[in-house]
């Protein structure tokens, strides 16, 4: 989800970085539902080339520099296919257009959506420009008057994808058994937050169905009068 996103740096000469750059390495999803993707896999990108040199040596097996299979050290068959990394090369070059449409959707729903009690949206640092590549919305259903699952339901209703936060890691079964420290604070957003479709292809149309259809989840509903 970085991948696009920035921050400014104030050094001498204050400018826009990317995310990441001044890590030692940072790790990129090209996963199909990300800003840009190649199907699966991923980048790791970082400023030390020994690193990215063994990396690119562990993701092809670590095998040795001999004409035989010889091995110093475990390896795994990481290797991105030479179509799919030609894809991805392709993708980068449309970065910053995706980054710049995401984010236009992202203002289309707080315009369209931004007046209604109980519905927050995410806030931006002044120092970060995110790529807002998942619009997600926060509902307090005390003042919203309907909750996620309502919003979920009624657009499902309609043929419109939307899905709930991600559960956090501590209340998965697998992790049952777990100590556990904290987690009030994602609970509250897998509590109350709803993924809102967010693709690249959507238009002003697009975005009105979605957003009216969310406003009427809070209409009041007349039962029909009894003659």
């Amino acid at each position: 989800e970085a991948a696009g996103a920035q921050y400014r740096f104030n050094g001498p000469k204050p400018t826009w970085r990317a995310a990441g750059f001044d890590a030692w390495a940072s790790a990129h999803s090209f996963n199909g539902n990300k800003i840009i993707t190649t199907g699966g896999g991923g980048m790791l990108a970082s400023h030390d080339r020994d690193l990215i040199d063994h990396a690119r040596k562990l993701a092809s097996q670590a095998r040795d520099p001999v004409s035989h299979y010889e091995h110093s050290e475990i390896g795994f068959n990481y290797r991105m296919s030479n179509i799919l990394a030609a894809i991805g090369r392709g993708q980068l070059r449309i970065l910053d257009e995706r980054a710049n449409k995401t984010r236009k959707i992202f203002e289309g729903y707080k315009a369209r959506l931004g007046d209604l009690p109980g519905v927050t949206f995410m806030p931006e640092a002044p120092y970060g420009r995110s790529t807002r590549w998942l619009t997600v919305i926060l509902i307090s259903p005390d003042e919203f008057d309907a909750r996620p699952e309502d919003i979920l339901l009624a657009l499902e209703a309609e043929n419109i994808e939307a899905r709930p936060m991600w559960k956090p890691m501590h209340l998965q079964p697998v992790f049952r058994k777990q100590l556990v420290r904290g987690g009030a604070v994602s609970e509250d957003l897998f509590a109350r937050g709803l993924c809102l479709p967010s693709g690249t292809a959507m238009d002003d149309a697009d975005l009105d169905r979605v957003c009216d259809i969310i406003r009427r989840c809070r209409e009041p509903v007349h039962e029909p009068s009894a003659s």
